[in-house]
């Protein structure tokens, strides 16, 4: 029996992460912050696919609550085998007119957040030398973005929290990767603008936006035994729009 938490996982890409996870055969402990019945709403589409789940609320900018949300996950479900990185928020704005909250929400949830999980998680998984991390990035951390430096500096330094750790728990069994997603149609993404949304598709090769499913697939990927000599690795999901 194999076990995952996905944090952020009452909505979008997290909730479609969730779900390929027990297609894949995990339990799943779906983390959330806030939204509770979106976290229940996912639990249901993890048990009717046959694998248990438990939602597992705390805000994870908060290093104790962190903390718990992996106690939690593990007292409910049984040890870790996948983590998946997901939870984050934006508060976009152009530097000049970005308030220090507004930059330091972003950094806290994002990275210091995918931090204190991470670091909270890996005690038990280098312990029976088995374990799969996964960090969701983003395209914007790799590109850079106007009007997202705070966005992009945390994904960013997702991006190289991944290779670190990668480089410090390969010896023990422990595997870390990360996706890059670009333009993915989700919630977050919604209230772009129809002339910048038809941009963005026009400067994607493939000419659309993705799906949470694109983006779920591979991290259910990263996650399963058929990536077992795949860690440090970041996987762009952006249609070619980072080329």
């Amino acid at each position: 029996m194999a076990v995952a938490l996905v944090t952020g996982a009452s909505r979008g890409i997290g909730a479609a992460i969730a779900a390929s996870l027990a297609d894949a055969g995990f339990d799943v402990a779906v983390g959330y912050a806030r939204d509770a019945d979106g976290a229940a709403a996912t639990v249901d589409a993890v048990t009717a696919r046959g694998r248990a789940a438990a939602a597992v609320g705390g805000d994870q900018a908060d290093p104790g609550a962190a903390a718990a949300m992996v106690a939690a996950a593990e007292d409910a479900l049984g040890p870790l085998d996948a983590l998946v990185l997901n939870a984050g928020i934006t508060r976009d704005g152009l530097m000049m007119r970005m308030s220090d909250d507004d930059w330091q929400a972003v950094i806290d949830t994002n990275l210091s957040g995918a931090f204190y999980v991470a670091r909270a998680a890996l005690r038990g998984m280098m312990k029976r030398r088995a374990g799969s991390i996964v960090a969701v990035s983003s395209v914007v951390g790799i590109t850079g973005n106007a009007g997202q430096v705070n966005y992009a500096a945390a994904k960013a330094g997702m991006v190289g929290m991944t290779k670190s750790l990668a480089r410090e728990v390969g010896s023990r069994g422990v595997r870390v990767n990360a996706v890059a997603p670009g333009y993915i149609a989700t919630d977050m993404t919604a209230g772009l603008g129809d002339d910048l949304r038809d941009g963005i598709v026009a400067a994607t090769p493939l000419g659309r936006l993705g799906t949470p499913q694109d983006v779920a697939g591979v991290v259910a990927f990263l996650c399963s035994p058929q990536a077992a000599f795949m860690t440090g690795t970041v996987v762009n999901v952006d249609g070619g729009l980072s080329m």
